[in-house]
C-alpha cells in the first residue's frame, strides 16, 4: 500500500487554513504549535509538493495547497461521517447532532424541537448554531455542521433537502393605522417607504417580496432591521407596516404589542420550511425521522390572533 498521508496531519493543515494562524490553529487541535508545524511538514513531504509558502512573519497557501485543503476537508467530513455510520449501527436516533437554523426560526421553533427530542429521542443530543442562510450552508459543507433547518427555496445544489412544513407571512400594523387600510390590501394605495423589511442577507426578505407579490421598491423603507424583533418594534411605533411569519407570531412575538394582523395581497403567501443535508452522510435515516418529528411540530398551529 501507498504511504498515504495521515489523517491527522491533514486535519492540522485544514485547521491552519481556517485560523490562517499557527498559534489559534494548534490551540484549536490541542497540540502545541511545534507538533502542528511539524505535521504539516511531514505531509508536504509525503505528497512532494508545498502546500505553505513561509517566511519569519507569515506565511500562504500555495495553489496546491488550497486545493489539498478543500479535498482534505471532504476527506475528512466523510471519516466522521463513517464514523458515526458505525457507531450508530442499528440506533439511529442516537448520538450528536449539529444543528443549524436561521435566525427568522430559530427562536420560534428550536426550543419545541430540543424538547420534543428529549421526550421521544432521549439518546440524542442536537448541538444548536444560529445563523445566516449562506454561513450555514458553507459549514454544512465543510463538515462542521450536520443538518441545516432553513427557509425555501434556496439553491442547495449539492446537498439532499427535504420539505417539512410551510409557513405563511401575515402584515401587521399599529391598530391605530389599520382603519386607513384597505382590504383587500393594494400596495401602490399604501405611503412610500412604509414597508420595513429586514436586511438583505436574511432569506425572509426574498421571501416576503416574492411571495407577497410586493414588486413596487419604493413602498420599501430604506432602513433595513436585524431582526424580526426589531421590526416589530418599529411597526409598534406607527412607522409603518411589515410581514412576519406565522411561526413567530404563534411563539408570542407580538404579545404586549398594539399590532393587528393582515392578510397580505395573493393567494395565502407563504415560506416552505425544510431540512438539507449533505448528499454524502451516513445518517439520513435519522434526518428523515427528524423530519417527519417538525412535520408534526409545524402542523401544530395555535392559530392567528387579533386578525382583522
Amino acid at each position: 500500500m501507498k504511504n498515504l498521508p495521515s489523517l491527522k496531519n491533514l486535519f492540522y493543515l485544514v485547521n491552519l487554513h481556517q485560523e490562517q494562524n499557527f498559534n489559534r490553529a494548534a490551540k484549536s487541535c490541542f497540540v502545541s504549535q511545534s507538533t502542528l508545524s511539524s505535521g504539516i511538514q511531514n505531509l508536504e513531504e509525503q505528497l512532494g509538493y508545498q502546500l505553505i509558502e513561509r517566511d519569519h512573519k507569515s506565511f500562504m497557501f500555495t495553489a496546491i495547497g488550497e486545493e489539498v485543503v478543500e479535498r482534505a476537508r471532504k476527506l475528512l467530513t466523510d471519516v466522521d461521517d463513517l464514523v458515526e455510520l458505525v457507531k450508530n449501527q442499528g440506533e439511529p436516533m442516537t448520538g450528536e447532532i449539529r444543528l443549524g437554523c436561521i435566525p427568522t426560526i430559530a427562536p420560534f421553533l428550536l426550543s419545541r424541537v430540543v424538547k420534543q427530542c428529549q421526550l421521544d429521542y432521549p439518546q440524542l443530543s442536537l448541538l444548536l448554531k444560529e445563523d445566516t442562510t449562506e454561513s450555514l450552508l458553507d459549514s454544512l459543507g465543510k463538515g462542521e455542521l450536520d443538518l441545516l433547518i432553513l427557509a425555501l427555496p434556496v439553491d442547495t445544489t449539492g446537498f439532499h433537502s427535504m420539505k417539512v412544513g410551510i409557513d405563511p407571512f401575515k402584515m401587521v400594523v399599529h391598530e391605530e393605522l389599520s382603519d386607513g387600510i384597505i382590504n383587500p390590501i393594494d400596495y401602490q394605495q399604501m405611503p412610500d417607504e412604509s414597508i420595513f423589511l429586514l436586511q438583505s442577507e436574511h432569506c425572509i426578505t426574498g421571501h416576503a417580496i416574492t411571495a407577497c407579490q410586493l414588486g413596487n421598491s419604493a413602498k420599501i423603507n430604506p432602513f433595513a432591521a436585524t431582526s424580526l424583533h426589531t421590526l416589530v418594534q418599529m411597526v409598534d411605533s406607527k412607522l409603518g407596516t411589515t410581514f412576519l411569519p406565522q411561526m413567530a407570531i404563534d411563539a408570542g412575538i407580538l404579545n404586549d404589542t398594539e399590532l393587528n394582523i393582515m392578510n397580505p395581497p395573493g393567494e395565502a403567501p407563504y415560506r416552505d420550511i425544510g431540512l438539507v443535508w449533505r448528499q454524502t452522510t451516513s445518517r439520513i435515516s435519522t434526518f428523515r425521522t427528524l423530519g417527519l418529528m417538525l412535520e408534526t411540530l409545524l402542523s401544530d398551529k395555535s392559530g392567528d390572533k387579533n386578525k382583522l
